[in-house]
């Protein structure tokens, strides 16, 4: 996607092979900033902290980082350390594990000698094939927006709810949620989006308003609880969110509070969409309040904010008292039942078992 002008992917190789570039998202909206990873401990760090998310970024990320630790140790050893250092630092998007695994069945035959090379280029199909599969929904998606800018006045926009960041920052470009967003932008829909905030970190105010900018996509930053009552006043036409992992049956993992909004827009009769990449299906569950393990992270994200002083200094500040404790949940499963559809590459389905089938006949 564009940065002023100019393209970008959220991760790419070094012109000189010895490093994989990555935005540091840890420093948006204020500061652009690339950071070079040289090894397995700084692709883990990496997707730790957060200066790459998103569950498909997460994947490509993980993919390059065992490329990274083929070339330090490209033993069989090796191979498993790797793939266990990165499996532990994030426990919900399931890309992290069909990224690793793919690495890892690929490697598995593979001379030792070879096998940083090798790596390498598996990890480069990953992102390439990211961003296939992403523009892929894209394309599908922009059919829903078209869709809705039929249904209503000539050169009214289409009003979109979004939550959380699935845009490009979230995938190696394009984005998932987003995807037919800048799609139908592209094809010329009038079109506006409405930007979640997104508490605690912000991802919304702070990412998805950035690109969103940035491509000079309309849009309005919005606090997290008034969605709904846009819904109820007719001012959004459909919602589409990204997903960190979706069950076989279509029940939805994503950033914490999307089961709000769904509800929200269940109740107003407006359409909830999923973006939905296929290595983020988790083939193997069924049922998504049950199975799907949810993050639990630093308090601190509750805490303490960070931003940009009027006179140009970013700083932390602490917003809630001394002694209270804190919670902080990432994720909520919102049930296939509030899910309008789930919008795949390879088209839009019912969030079903037989609706996911229906695209994925390889997976009955």
């Amino acid at each position: 996607m564009r940065i002023d002008g100019a393209a970008y992917r959220t991760i790419w190789p070094t012109e000189d092979g010895g490093a994989v570039a990555i935005i540091d998202q840890t420093r948006l909206p204020h500061d652009f900033a690339v950071v070079h990873l040289t090894s397995l401990e700084d692709a883990a760090h990496a997707i730790r902290a957060m200066l790459v998310r998103g569950a498909p970024l997460i994947g490509a990320t993980a993919a390059y980082g065992v490329a990274l630790a083929m070339r330090e140790d490209p033993s069989d050893d090796g191979l498993e350390r790797a793939c266990a250092t990165l499996l532990a630092t994030r426990p919900t998007a399931v890309n992290l594990r069909w990224a690793l695994d793919r690495l890892r069945d690929h490697l598995a035959g593979v001379p030792e000698e070879s096998r940083a090379a090798a790596a390498a280029i598996e990890a480069a199909a990953v992102a390439d094939e990211d961003v296939a599969i992403n523009h892929a929904i894209g394309q599908h998606g922009a059919g829903l927006i078209r869709a809705a800018a039929q249904r209503k006045g000539a050169g009214e926009p289409v009003q979109v709810l979004t939550h959380c960041n699935a845009g490009w920052l979230a995938t190696v470009d394009w984005g998932t949620a987003l995807a037919p967003v800048y799609a139908a932008f592209e094809q010329g829909i009038p079109l506006h989006v409405w930007v979640d905030e997104t508490r605690p970190r912000n991802q919304g105010a702070s990412l998805t308003a950035w690109e969103l900018n940035r491509h000079g996509v309309p849009h309005t930053v919005i606090a997290d609880n008034v969605g709904g009552h846009l819904m109820q006043h007719g001012k959004v036409d459909l919602c589409i969110v990204g997903t960190d992992r979706t069950t076989a049956t279509g029940d939805v993992c994503n950033k914490i509070g999307t089961y709000l909004k769904a509800l929200a827009a269940f109740d107003n009769g407006v359409p909830f969409y999923v973006g939905l990449p296929s290595p983020t299906i988790d083939w193997g569950m069924s049922d998504g309040l049950r199975e799907i393990p949810i993050e639990e992270r630093d308090g601190r994200e509750v805490t303490h904010l960070t931003g940009l002083t009027a006179d140009g200094r970013t700083e932390t500040i602490k917003v809630t008292p001394d002694g209270s404790p804190v919670a902080n949940y990432g994720f909520d499963v919102t049930p296939a039942r509030l899910v309008t559809g789930l919008v795949t590459e390879r088209g839009v389905c019912a969030a079903s078992r037989e609706g996911l089938f229906s695209l994925f006949p390889e997976r009955r």
